[in-house]
């Protein structure tokens, strides 16, 4: 069964069933709410800004590395003031988390907000039984750690240091890393070309002897280029499965959806005089299909669900497998002083025509959040494409609003069946926005990035500062994941 269930609904809900936190004077926090979910266990993670939570299985142990932002805190680990780094925290009992230790950004940078990680048995050119973080480290550089000790990480190398645009902007961003070839595609800047972030991708199957393969954007970002600059802050993530990587630029405007072929993305065109050139001509032949989304929303991420079967199309002897693609378009200013941002399905069973087919919003009705401090709209979806989430849940940020947890098993019908909004603590910071010519500052949850692991666990990253919450589903929407089932 599915359910459409309004905040406020469920507000009572949990009130009267499962003893919710009481509600907070308007501009001093909020308590607990939630619908089909329940808190596992949560960590403070020093009170830093978090970005991106990773689950990784480490053999027996279930650790997540936390991505912060730029910052400092005092770690009490060592007793030191340490800028804002990676927490790396032991979720083996997901009801105590035990923080094991915090790598600080290096070389005087600030902030290390991505993390992907790789064990070394699967690296082709890595140390078997070893394990490997690729991280940001602030707008600077990309790095490797090895934390096969969780909690005496060892920096291996930098892979790549930033350059500049040509208006001076230096960038980082978010990273992927195929663990089965060691490729990864990196973003961040490049000198000489046109927007802050475009991606580099590498081969990092030796994590001591990174080599760079190409770098690479839409035409008309390249060195040489000139005019209107296309696909707005350039670059945000690379998403790959199978052969094909799905980039999203622009992040909350002039925003743009490409499907490339990875062969052809690594290797370019084999009859040209320079494959993998920054030439128009070596930058389009990967494209397989494009969407230019509106000036006012943004392409964040690009997550591919391919091969649906569509219950209803059953009966129909064409197309009724279809290939889609989740896309979301960031919200990026406080109290709602922006356009409302969404996050769209595309289908891309003809790749070379994206359609877009529908969108899942949060009404802002349904819990007064333009008012509640603090951003209220999409960030990120899950990166998890493993059992026994992917092609059944979607799980997205949706900052002021918690997680919100969509059924996608029927793509052209999004129907949300859980969500989950933590409460406020002493730590949660304020956010402020002017509103009529007053400022006004309020103390909201962010929840900024969410993953999931094959527990069931969802886990969510808070940008103010509160931490690292982790959470199940129940009711309905548990019976949808139920790995008894699978």
């Amino acid at each position: 069964m599915k359910l459409r269930t309004p905040l406020s609904l469920a507000a009572v809900l949990v009130a009267a069933t499962a003893g919710a936190a009481p509600a907070q004077t308007a501009g001093t926090g909020h308590g607990e709410e939630r619908f089909n979910t329940r808190l596992v266990g949560m960590n403070d993670l020093q009170a830093r800004s978090a970005y991106q939570p990773l689950p990784v299985r480490q053999g027996e142990r279930r650790i997540v590395y936390v991505g912060h932002h730029a910052g400092e805190r005092p770690n009490p680990l060592t007793g030191a003031v340490e800028p804002n780094g990676t927490s790396v925290v032991d979720v083996t009992d997901p009801a105590d988390p035990v923080y094991l230790a915090h790598i600080p950004a290096t070389g005087g940078a600030s902030g290390a907000q991505m993390v992907q990680a790789c064990a070394g048995d699967r690296l082709p050119g890595a140390d078997a039984g070893r394990y490997y973080l690729l991280r940001s480290n602030g707008n600077r550089s990309h790095e490797v750690w090895d934390v096969t000790d969780p909690a005496g990480p060892a920096f291996v190398r930098t892979v790549a240091e930033m350059g500049r645009t040509p208006t001076g902007e230096q960038h980082t961003h978010k990273n992927w890393w195929e663990c089965d070839t060691g490729v990864a595609y990196l973003v961040g800047t490049v000198d000489g070309w046109r927007a802050p972030r475009i991606l580099q991708i590498f081969d990092l199957a030796d994590p001591d002897a990174p080599s760079r393969i190409r770098d690479f954007s839409l035409p008309g970002v390249q060195p040489d280029a000139s005019g209107p600059i296309p696909g707005g802050s350039g670059l945000h993530e690379a998403v790959r499965l199978g052969n094909r990587v799905y980039l999203a630029y622009g992040t909350s405007n002039n925003g743009a959806v490409q499907i490339l072929d990875r062969d052809r993305l690594l290797n370019g065109d084999p009859d040209a005089a320079a494959p993998l050139a920054a030439s128009p001509a070596a930058l389009a032949y990967p494209q397989l299909g494009r969407i230019d989304l509106p000036s006012f929303w943004g392409g964040h991420t690009a997550m591919p669900l391919l091969g649906v079967e569509i219950a209803d199309y059953a009966g129909n002897r064409d197309h009724a497998t279809r290939d889609f693609l989740f896309v979301v378009s960031e919200s990026v200013a406080n109290a709602c002083r922006e356009t409302r941002h969404v996050t769209l399905m595309l289908d891309i069973t003809d790749e070379a025509h994206p359609l877009p087919i529908g969108t899942f919003q949060v009404a802002e009705s349904s819990g007064g959040f333009c008012e509640r401090g603090g951003r209220f709209g999409p960030h990120a979806p899950q990166w998890s494409m493993e059992p026994p989430f992917y092609g059944k849940l979607m799980v997205v940020s949706w900052f002021n609003a918690g997680a919100r947890v969509i059924d996608v098993r029927d793509p052209f019908n999004m129907e949300e069946v859980a969500y989950y909004i933590p409460a406020t603590t002493e730590r949660t910071d304020e956010r402020c926005a002017t509103v009529d010519g007053a400022e006004s500052c309020q103390v909201a949850i962010q929840t900024n990035n969410v993953e999931v692991d094959d527990r069931g666990l969802i886990y969510l990253a808070d940008r103010a500062d509160t931490g690292l919450h982790i959470v199940e589903l129940t009711g309905p929407a548990a019976t949808i994941i139920d790995t008894a089932q699978d």
